[in-house]
């Protein structure tokens, strides 16, 4: 298991390696790295477009995608030419911001300022640092880093290569990366409110004043026009700059970075519609004489400063929503052992599981996690592995068994053998495919991006346009009508509720996967997956276990079951044909003692013939007993009915007197049946494809319910034969787990790997069930439904918001209903539309499989 989730973890991102859960640094092709950076501030598609453009512009950076709903970046960069410092500053530069986390701890050694030099010196070229400062007199050092760059024993090992011993062991990396993360995100969060409660106070203030006749106790000292009420909207000028300055500075310096690079975004609309109507209002209140007198009626600080306050708001609560979104990726690094028990000069030692080594012997009690991937190497026990591939029974563990880290021993104390530590680790690859899987976009994203694009320019000239019509068309006051269309459009747009309507989805429904035990490569095999018409099941290892078992013994005349079994596995012991150990481990698991054969000679084509406590005994098929002109009375019907029924059928004789008949199968597994009745009641076809005669493979389609059945067909002619169907127009997904089904799985629309298969066929895949249960090819559909139905809903909700707030701002109500919608209107609508989208996509975690 661990191993074919190695491959999962090398698959992701196409051909190239992934970054390491652990460090988000990767090695690609050489002279290649990518890595994966946080960035905060994101708010629509043309953000994301913006950061792509500014990262791709660097020199040296070979690829770059960003990630709205997850908040990240992840970049192919040359690291002769390009560094981590270098991404981070371009980043800022088009103003957003990386989120960088500070560690101090203490070092031992440092006696002079050459020390602190070099100190610095090995931190700074450590990947993922951004800053290092070493204190002589204290012996600290304080180091800024990139958590989704660097880790924290990465930085304990740069100190120690300079020569040097941290004093303080910094915590365990994989946990404490992520809360970092949660600890940016909360400062994000906290400094939002923090601006919100400024504003609303101000806000409180400025539509009190701006409306004081609307007051009783107000309106005999502030009457219209008095020169007192004018002396409150200069304060009011002047506290609403604050809160423009303060709680809405983002905006300004997110609009000015976008117009340096020649763009536009949410920001730009924002600090435009803001703007507009705090230097309007300036100018009313210090140049009253360049306004006729009717149409100078009010100032708008109020809209400046309420506007502000919500889309804080609002903003705050998208960091919050968002936060929720990356759940499954906390559940899963929260799996994770903090500690381990290993066994350091013949004595138990606990030490922090990123200390645990390859090659060292690891104690696990009952209950306890098992910290690292390895290999039992004393004891036994009951693991229970539901969290990391969603198999519900636990799992019986032996010498020689591997054991996945993250996973609960249940019963017996045992020890194992760590084979696979840190970023190598069954859960390290799960973390790091599901995070690149969230990075990816689903195909209809791309059109998404495209009308992202143009959408704010349009709103621009859409508001301009306004401006000129209401205030060539409009009625008295003209330039008051004409400012509140122009800044109620600006405000209304909401290109975010675009830009996340996918990305959101797609990062829930994804880490859904990654819990219920299904790893989705990427957005394309999320979307294709709910358009699928036919589901192709190879048989052996699929539908069936792929190991021989025993599964009759028909004992006749003299002879008992026991006896047959017995001497059937003796006379096989010494036989390497895979029919012979499904009989030898049938008989020892009963009990039976078996002996060793002697004169053993197999037959070619019929079987083989072997002397056991003195008796000559013969086993094979029907030719060999006709060949011994062995009589076999009514055991030949016996025969076909169990070869009808998919199993091979063995005569046993003993002394030329026929004994019996073994027969062995490769039986289907427990949920084959359920699972192919669950994918026909979504009205998918199932298809079985199998190398095996038509008889066989024609008993396990009746067993499992499937009625077209491909037999007989060569491994290099799998692939073919899904070629045909999809010539047939059918979207066809594949479902396998062998070498010879890694070109059929590659051909398919969707490739499905069972997770206990080959490497091979794990790597030609776009979805790996990490359980090996078919049960999980009907949850990765119902999961690629409800998402991409979830990603609809969310489109058209963003589509039809503009389409409808877009000409009501535009005052297109008034002609019929004399209605004009109020920017602070505007601003609550424009704050919920992005919340609504951001709440639907969370509503997916609500999200549970159904039954067949």
């Amino acid at each position: 298991m661990s191993k074919a989730l190695e491959t999962v973890g090398r698959k992701v991102g196409g051909a190239r390696s992934a970054p390491s859960a652990t460090t988000g640094v990767s090695s690609e092709a050489k002279g290649s790295r990518r890595i994966e950076l946080p960035v905060s501030g994101l708010t629509c598609a043309r953000c994301v477009q913006a950061v792509e453009q500014t990262l791709r512009a660097v020199p040296g950076v070979r690829g770059a995608t960003v990630n709205l709903a997850g908040g990240r970046a992840f970049v192919e960069y040359d690291p002769e030419q390009a560094t981590i410092a270098g991404l981070h500053e371009a980043i800022k530069a088009a103003g957003y911001r990386v989120g960088a986390a500070k560690i101090r701890f203490g070092i031992r050694g440092i006696t002079c300022a050459s020390c602190v030099t070099k100190i610095e010196n090995a931190l700074l070229v450590t990947p993922g640092v951004l800053k290092a400062s070493v204190n002589v007199g204290t012996e600290e050092a304080e180091v800024e880093y990139l958590p989704g760059a660097a880790d924290l024993s990465s930085v304990k090992a740069a100190v120690g290569a300079a020569g040097y011993e941290v004093a303080e062991a910094p915590p365990p990396g994989g946990p404490e990366e992520v809360d970092k993360e949660a600890q940016a995100r909360d400062r994000e969060y906290r400094d939002l409110m923090h601006k919100w409660w400024f504003g609303a106070a101000v806000g409180i203030f400025t539509m009190i004043f701006s409306y004081p006749w609307l007051f009783p106790l107000l309106r005999d000292w502030f009457p219209r026009g008095s020169p007192q009420l004018r002396y409150i909207w200069v304060g009011m000028g002047v506290a609403s700059l604050a809160v423009l300055l303060y709680s809405g500075n983002q905006f300004f310096t997110g609009a000015w970075q976008a117009f340096r690079h020649r763009s536009a975004n949410m920001h730009t609309l924002i600090a435009m519609g803001t703007g507009i109507a705090w230097i309007y209002s300036t100018i009313a209140l210090l140049f009253p004489q360049i306004f006729p007198a009717s149409e100078f009626t009010e100032v708008y600080y109020d809209v400046t400063v309420v506007v502000t306050a919500l889309v804080v708001l609002g903003l705050a609560m998208e960091l919050k929503a968002k936060g929720r979104t990356s759940d499954a990726i906390k559940k899963l690094v929260g799996l994770q052992a903090r500690r381990a028990r290993v066994i350091r000069d013949g004595s138990e030692v606990d030490i922090p599981v990123e200390e645990v080594l390859v090659g060292d012997v690891v104690v696990v009690r009952p209950g306890e996690k098992i910290p690292v991937d390895g290999e039992v190497i004393e004891g036994a026990s009951a693991v229970d592995e539901s969290m990391v591939t969603g198999e519900s029974l636990p799992v019986e563990k032996q010498v020689g068994d591997e054991v996945i880290g993250a996973t609960i021993n249940r019963t017996g104390a045992f020890r194992f053998r760590a084979t696979k530590v840190g970023k190598d680790t069954a859960l390290a690859n799960i973390v790091r495919m599901v995070k690149d899987a969230q990075g990816s976009k689903v195909p209809v994203q791309r059109i998404v991006d495209v009308v992202s694009g143009y959408f704010t320019p349009s709103v621009a000239i859409l508001a301009i346009l306004g401006f000129m019509i209401w205030y060539t068309f409009g009625p008295e006051p003209r330039v008051v009508y004409a400012l509140i269309v122009a800044v109620t459009t600006l405000i209304i747009a909401c290109p975010c509720a675009l830009g996340m309507a996918t990305p959101m989805s797609l990062t829930t429904g994804v880490g859904l996967g990654a819990l219920n035990g299904i790893l989705i490569r990427g957005g394309e095999a999320l979307q294709t997956a709910q358009k699928l018409q036919t589901i192709i099941l190879d048989k052996t290892g699929t539908i069936t276990y792929g190991k021989p078992v025993l599964t009759d013994a028909v004992a006749v005349g003299r002879f008992r079951e026991e006896e047959l079994l017995r001497l059937a596995g003796s006379v096989e012991k010494s036989s390497e044909h895979p029919l012979a150990s499904a009989i030898v481990e049938g008989a020892t698991s009963r009990g039976l003692t078996l002996l060793d054969p002697q004169a053993f000679r197999a037959i070619p084509g019929h079987g083989i013939e072997a002397m056991v406590e003195g008796r000559e005994l013969l086993l094979g098929n029907l030719k060999l007993m006709r060949d011994r002109k062995i009589s076999l009375d009514s055991l030949e019907a016996r025969s076909v009915q169990l070869a009808d029924e998919g199993k091979t059928p063995m005569y046993v004789a003993v002394d030329g007197e026929i004994a019996g008949i073994v027969a062995v199968a490769d039986t289907v597994k427990e949920d084959s049946k359920s699972a192919i009745q669950a994918l026909k009641t979504m009205g998918l076809e199932v298809v079985m494809i199998t190398g095996d005669n038509e008889r066989t493979a024609g008993a396990i389609a009746r067993q499992v319910g499937i009625e077209r059945v491909l037999a007989e067909v060569l491994p290099q002619d799998k692939a073919f034969n899904v070629q045909k169907l999809q010539l047939e127009g059918k979207q066809v997904a594949m479902v396998g787990d062998g070498i010879n089904d890694a070109p059929a799985l590659a051909q398919a629309d969707v490739g499905f790997a069972i997770g206990t298969g080959t490497d091979v066929a794990i790597a030609a895949s776009d979805i790996t069930l990490i359980k090996g249960s078919l049960r999980g090819v009907v949850t990765a559909i119902q999961i690629s439904r409800a998402t991409m139905r979830n990603v609809y809903q969310n489109l058209f909700g963003a589509f039809i918001y503009n389409a409808l707030g877009l000409p009501i701002a535009l005052g297109v109500l008034y002609p019929f209903f004399s209605i004009l919608l109020s920017p602070l209107l505007a601003a609550i609508a424009m704050s919920f539309s992005s919340v609504t989208v951001i709440t639907n996509a969370n509503r997916l975690k609500r999200w549970r499989p159904r039954a067949a």
